[in-house]
């Protein structure tokens, strides 16, 4: 059998930041013999609040970046680069993509109140992807949308379960609450990180619904089907750079990677 020669490159994961470490974790849970190259672009977090042009012109020095690390299939880990630029980069690159999504669908069916809260940035609310899966998945349900200004910044500083972090929760999630939201859907990879201070606003009564498992379940069955699997069962091959300050990065990606490991600061 002839042997592709890209099935031992790595797997490219390119996030605004640190918040993608959480697709990173569930991608290395489902394929654990692929290479990862990861680059958080935490020098120029957050996105969110960033013009189209200004997403495009960032997103596409990492994809370059990652491809010139010889990077099979790209994995866009933010769901603002994915609701502004997923469709653009389709066309311009001959890599496949795999991008983010609100959950919509599972918070839609596990909600018994029928209404659910999301929490994300305002590039993702106001993107294609956004709107088309919420036409398809929220007939019957009433969504609340709420923008999580400052959450991103206060995860990239390691604040993630701070004071601050509880009073913009409060300020966010309460009013859903009180409206009988009872599913809390994280539109933003960095949310994850904010998960026990969520549990700790809401007294655990939402079900809270975090799309990465399902992003890890895609970039396996699109590595299938263009015949990109690693044959290698021994040691992958992990590389990680990011464009902010070192050593805050490297605590996250050490509790990515369940073990110490060291990072690149570059500047792209």
């Amino acid at each position: 059998m002839q042997v592709n020669p890209r099935h031992e490159s790595p797997i490219g994961i390119f996030d605004s930041g640190v918040g993608g470490l959480c697709v990173l974790k569930e991608v290395r849970k489902l394929l654990p013999f692929e290479s990862i190259t990861y680059l958080a672009d935490s020098g120029n977090c957050p996105y969110g609040s960033k013009t189209k042009d200004e997403i495009l012109s960032l997103a596409r020095k990492n994809i370059e970046f990652l491809l010139e690390k010889d990077c099979k299939l790209i994995v866009i880990a933010c769901n603002t680069i994915t609701a502004v630029a997923i469709d653009s980069f389709r066309s311009d690159y001959r890599v496949p993509f795999i991008g983010m999504e609100p959950a919509l669908k599972p918070a839609a069916l596990q909600t018994r109140t029928k209404k659910i809260g999301i929490l994300a940035t305002e590039n993702t609310f106001n993107g294609r992807h956004f709107k088309q899966t919420f036409e398809k998945h929220a007939n019957g349900v009433e969504v609340f949308v709420q923008p999580g200004y400052g959450l991103v910044e206060l995860v990239e500083q390691g604040e993630q379960n701070s004071e601050a972090a509880r009073r913009l929760l409060e300020k966010y999630l309460v009013p859903m609450m009180e409206k009988g939201a009872d599913t809390l859907v994280l539109g933003c990879t960095h949310y994850p990180f904010l998960k026990k201070m969520i549990e700790t606003v809401t007294q655990n009564k939402v079900i809270i619904i975090d799309p990465c498992d399902a992003v890890a379940a895609q970039t396996r069955r699109i590595l299938s089907e263009f015949d990109l699997i690693s044959q290698d069962a021994g040691n992958p091959r992990f590389h990680f750079f990011t464009t902010g300050e070192k050593e805050m990065a490297e605590k996250f990606f050490s509790f990515a990677m369940d073990s110490p490991c060291e990072l690149e600061q570059i500047k792209i």
